[in-house]
């Protein structure tokens, strides 16, 4: 990813992590080239997130082009008008053909807005997506990070992220239940208000190859 792509706050919260964090400033340092970058628009990126839930990324990549290709035009009104059938003929299940259809109707009656994200709080918009069939707050995290380049978000569920929590700062314990997460929580309050980036950096200190959702 291009320097250009990064978000305008991305180089100050280098600064202050690597300033207040000497592991963070190691891991910063070992990764100099690349950063965050928001891909896609809102619906299309909650869609691509509903058809790869639990299949590998090789398969949800083949079945998100046949649906691509089967609804030209990706946009709420365009995909609602395929009729399931055609949907599962891409490859979806039946359950997530349902959650499409629910993410259609979310955005079309107005209960999910992007116009609205830039003056709504993480929380906020978090609640609006967990609403729609499918999307549980993970997701809706993900989308925080990655799409809307929210720079405070702290995805205690996500695996990645406790993984290298307990490899970098807990010396390999592992972290389980909520007192880990709680544990987690406490030791990020220092990263804050850049807890997406201290993040997205410990993710890449597993896996250098920046996911892209």
């Amino acid at each position: 990813m291009s320097g250009s792509a990064r978000p305008a706050y991305w180089s100050r919260a280098k600064r202050a992590l690597a300033k207040s964090d000497a592991t963070m400033a190691s891991i910063i340092a070992e990764h100099p080239r690349v950063g965050l970058a928001s891909r896609g628009d809102a619906f299309s990126t909650l869609a691509r997130s509903i058809v790869g839930q639990q299949i590998s990324v090789k398969a949800a990549d083949a079945v998100w082009g046949r649906f691509c290709a089967s609804c030209g035009e990706l946009t709420p009104r365009s995909v609602l008008r395929r009729r399931p059938t055609t949907l599962r003929s891409c490859g979806l299940s039946e359950r997530k053909v349902e959650y499409i259809r629910d993410l259609c109707d979310h955005f079309i009656s107005g209960r999910v807005d992007p116009t609205r994200f830039a003056g709504q709080d993480d929380e906020a918009i978090i609640a609006e997506l967990t609403d729609i069939r499918g999307i549980g707050r993970w997701t809706a995290e993900m989308f925080l990070i990655f799409n809307l380049l929210r720079p405070n978000v702290l995805p205690l569920d996500d695996l990645g992220l406790l993984r290298a929590v307990s490899l970098h700062y807990l010396d390999g314990e592992a972290i389980t239940g909520r007192e880990g997460r709680a544990r987690v929580e406490a030791l990020a309050t220092g990263w804050a208000p850049w807890r997406s980036v201290a993040t997205w950096y410990l993710w890449r200190s597993l896996d250098p190859v920046p996911v892209e959702y």
